[in-house]
């Protein structure tokens, strides 16, 4: 798995839906990943400012504009 190029996608389907909040299980299904490999996506994601974590556990949209 390329991390780089998965985090890309990612990153895109929440650019293109912005109010979407996933948790760690859901975001692994709907990226078809383990959640071992999601997880470590969603937090090189969330490091990044392109996504945040929100107090109840799940992932959306964060700050920074991709360029």
């Amino acid at each position: 798995m390329n991390v780089m190029i998965v985090a890309k996608r990612v990153l895109s389907e929440f650019e293109e839906m912005p109010g979407m909040r996933l948790s760690l299980p859901q975001a692994s299904r709907l990226f078809g990943l383990s959640e071992d490999s999601c997880r470590a996506v969603l937090d090189l994601l969330v490091d990044a400012a392109y996504l945040r974590q929100t107090p109840c556990g799940k992932v959306t949209l964060g700050d920074r504009v991709a360029a």
